[in-house]
């Protein structure tokens, strides 16, 4: 989630409100148990990690003070370094779409890219698994968890497929509009 956070503020800064709003808007309906509150803890971390600054910002009467949250340097490399990770053992599909959808609303990388990241670490380890497949000796139990592994890294190639073929249309969409 903090990173998340991150990468939303990377397009500009804004209200804790604003951020809670366009995560769970990019959730869609995961995102609608989503805490508001979850999202003021967070900033305070963020800000005691120097990630973050809190200025205070003019607003309506009834709300003469509020918190406006910018990234900092470091905040803008750690964003910069989550955007290039392609770490895929137990993935965080909620995470992954938040990156997509962060990366392409501050226009920090291109979804499509990251997706194709994320694949050539995939099949890189779906070879991996698939060697150690061909190694084991047959019947043995151990060939039952490396052939989940293979089900299971097959089943996030195709969802990466999917997410490919989403994001190439709002690309799409984007240039033709």
């Amino acid at each position: 989630m903090q990173d998340a956070v991150l990468a939303m503020l990377a397009k500009e800064p804004s209200h804790g409100y604003h951020l809670h709003d366009r995560l769970r808007r990019s959730l869609g309906p995961l995102g609608e148990a989503m805490n508001r509150g979850q999202i003021y803890v967070t900033l305070a971390r963020l800000e005691r990690a120097g990630l973050v600054v809190c200025e205070r910002a003019d607003g309506l009467p009834e709300r003469p003070e509020r918190k406006v949250y910018a990234l900092t340097p470091a905040g803008q490399q750690r964003v910069a370094a989550w955007l290039a990770e392609v770490g895929w053992p137990k993935p965080d599909l909620a995470e992954f779409h938040l990156k997509l959808a962060a990366a392409a609303a501050a226009r920090l990388a291109d979804p499509v890219e990251l997706v194709a990241a994320q694949r050539r670490e995939l099949l890189r380890r779906l070879r991996e698994v698939q060697q150690a497949v061909l190694a084991e000796p047959a019947g043995q139990p151990a060939g039952l968890l490396l052939e989940g592994v293979v089900l299971r890294l097959q089943a996030d190639l195709r969802w990466l497929d999917a997410c490919e073929r989403a994001w190439s249309e709002v690309d799409d969409d984007v240039e033709g509009g």
